[in-house]
């Protein structure tokens, strides 16, 4: 049986198929009616929305009639069974982490990114010495669990150069995820094997319209294996898996918060010792000038995440310095586990200044030390190693 605890026996995930491999998490988000649940959303009244606040195992047509209009105007309803959650599931800690931008090199053609390989930027790889130097930095600021990402390059960026960034870092850093380029499960392994424990895969659009629509040129093309790159990592043995749908990208940010819940619920089920966190992230200002044609309002955003909550109480929620500081701050009772904090979206930024183009702008710009003032006057302990999870 797989370190991360399949439900089922072992799956060959190596291949690059057109379609998803079946006794995967990837394959429950295919075969999910999402337009029956989103066709939920619009027809759930106040009822359904009192039949969902109250429940206490929620179904998926509870977090339909969560995300409906209907309940939009109860969102002190659905707050406060959020926050409820939360600390009984949590307590009152919230991890924080960095980002640790590796290189913005990239051959693929994605319209909404700012490391898009059409944009004509200031580019840069790290060096493993220069890495060491601002994971040491970083660790010199408090954090311990540090996320390492990474443009899509497989030459630059390869797999042999990913493994030593780890093995690099692991005497030093206790907890290392990474954000890359999707790959196959011996790659993964190798990760693994040198000192890495977590894989976050944004599908960024579920969409296959939408996503298609969005990414142009690359590897990143192909749906269905990037979709199934949580199931790779998981049998390689990650024990953190973290997912997320690009808010903006998409004109109907329910269906895609359907989507995003269904993928968070099938990894549970499926690899049910691994911890999974979903992240919501808006798009921000970047190089190409992406402009959404659906941005997401604060109060829908609001909804979306103690809908997510509700329905899943024992997922990590993860929000980033994407959003301003005075919003983050609101949102930590409602169901936010993980905070990054004192972010650069640039190789190198840390130790040393950086000409690098970031992937995108931050609107959160405090330290990490005034985050974690922030939460300790809020009551919550800031957590800077990566031990907290719910409670079993």
């Amino acid at each position: 049986m797989p370190s991360s605890g399949a439900t089922t026996s072992p799956v060959r995930l190596e291949s690059r198929p057109d379609h998803v491999p079946p006794g995967t998490a990837a394959a429950d988000v295919v075969a999910t009616d999402v337009d029956g649940l989103r066709r939920l959303v619009d027809t759930a009244g106040a009822a359904d929305v009192d039949r969902a606040l109250r429940a206490a195992r929620p179904t998926s047509a509870d977090f339909a009639a969560l995300l409906s209009r209907a309940a939009a105007d109860r969102i002190e309803d659905l707050a406060r069974r959020a926050h409820e959650t939360t600390v009984r599931r949590f307590g009152r800690t919230v991890r924080l982490f960095a980002p640790l931008y590796l290189s913005n090199e990239c051959v693929s053609v994605c319209t909404y990114c700012g490391f898009s390989a059409d944009n004509e930027i200031a580019r840069r790889t790290l060096s493993p010495a220069e890495l060491l130097d601002e994971a040491r930095e970083l660790k010199r600021r408090g954090f311990r669990h540090l996320l390492l990402v990474a443009g899509e390059h497989a030459r630059l960026v390869s797999k042999d150069y990913l493994v030593e960034c780890v093995r690099t870092l692991a005497p030093e850093i206790p907890s290392l995820s990474v954000e890359v380029q999707v790959w196959d499960t011996a790659t993964y392994r190798r990760l693994v094997e040198a000192g890495c424990e977590g894989l976050v895969v944004y599908q960024e659009a579920y969409d296959r319209s939408t996503y298609a629509a969005v990414h142009l040129k690359g590897k990143k093309r192909n749906y269905d294996w990037r979709l199934a790159a949580p199931d790779r990592g998981a049998e390689a043995g990650m024990r953190h898996l973290g997912i997320g749908t690009l808010l903006g990208l998409h004109a109907d940010w329910r269906a895609e918060a359907i989507a995003v819940a269904t993928h968070a619920r099938a990894l549970v089920r499926r690899w049910w010792r691994c911890d999974v966190t979903v992240a919501l992230p808006r798009l921000r200002p970047a190089a190409g000038g992406f402009e959404p044609r659906d941005p997401v309002g604060d109060h829908e955003f609001v909804q979306l995440l103690c809908a997510l909550r509700i329905l899943l109480p024992d997922v990590g929620l993860s929000l980033s310095t994407r959003e301003p500081a005075a919003f983050r701050d609101a949102l930590v009772p409602l169901g936010v586990t993980q905070l990054s904090a004192g972010s650069h979206t640039e190789p190198g930024g840390y130790a040393s200044p950086s000409d690098a183009e970031a992937q995108f702008e931050i609107s959160d710009t405090r330290s990490p030390a005034e985050v974690a003032a922030m939460l300790r006057g809020a009551g919550y302990d800031p957590v800077w190693m990566d031990t907290i999870g719910p409670r079993r």
